[in-house]
């Protein structure tokens, strides 16, 4: 005897059990962890279908995974809500999905003036099989030539604008905080290090510090 297939069809939405939130596809939403003790797993929309009668809704997704669950693990440049976009694909009920969230490119993350709970942002795909990275090479800044983890605080060079970590330049983060004219050791000049001296503790308003970059 032939066994009856199933009738599945698409949705354009979902509302969220216990929220009037709703999701979509290319839509990022956070998804409960069998370990209750473990961070909220985060995924991206692919498509959302139901059973002929609009129940039992499943949702694909595209995991992202963070970077301590890579083969090469967290490393210092990293932030602390970054994420990588895997080749990871995944069937799921709809009723694991705890919230919704977003998921920021890197440009756009550090230029937000606050970040919430839900903010992540992603500037590699991930290959989980390989543990190779696309792209597999980004600039680097600063002596220690690390590439940019937007949580850490960074003073950028009058001169040639390139970003420093304080401790990189025999800096504490307070005296960054407060210095109005910066020179590297490449750019500096007897002249320029006077000027320097003569402003390192004056507040100014256009002080080129901080934790988000504006050099691209």
């Amino acid at each position: 005897m032939a066994k009856t297939r199933t009738t599945r069809k698409t949705l354009d939405s979902y509302t969220i059990k216990g929220s009037n939130k709703s999701i979509k596809p290319g839509d990022c939403v956070l998804m409960r962890p069998s370990d209750s003790s473990k961070l909220s797993y985060v995924a991206k929309v692919e498509k959302l279908e139901s059973d002929a009668k609009g129940s039992n809704v499943k949702i694909h997704i595209q995991w992202y995974y963070r970077p301590e669950e890579s083969i090469g693990g967290r490393r210092q440049f990293h932030g602390t809500k970054e994420l990588f976009l895997s080749d990871h694909h995944d069937v799921q009920s709809a009723d694991t999905i705890e919230g919704k969230c977003t998921v920021h490119t890197f440009k756009s993350y550090t230029k937000l003036d606050s970040v919430g709970n839900d903010d992540y942002f992603c500037r590699f795909e991930y290959n989980s099989s390989t543990g190779a990275f696309n792209p597999d090479r980004v600039a680097v800044y600063c002596k220690c030539e690390m590439p940019y983890n937007p949580d850490d605080l960074m003073v950028q060079c009058d001169g040639c604008t390139d970003w420093f970590h304080p401790a990189c330049i025999d800096m504490t983060p307070e005296d960054a905080k407060q210095i109005e004219h910066f020179f590297c050791q490449n750019c500096s000049s007897e002249e320029q290090k006077l000027l320097q001296n003569s402003h390192a503790t004056s507040r100014h308003t256009d002080v080129k510090v901080g934790t988000k970059r504006r050099r691209r």
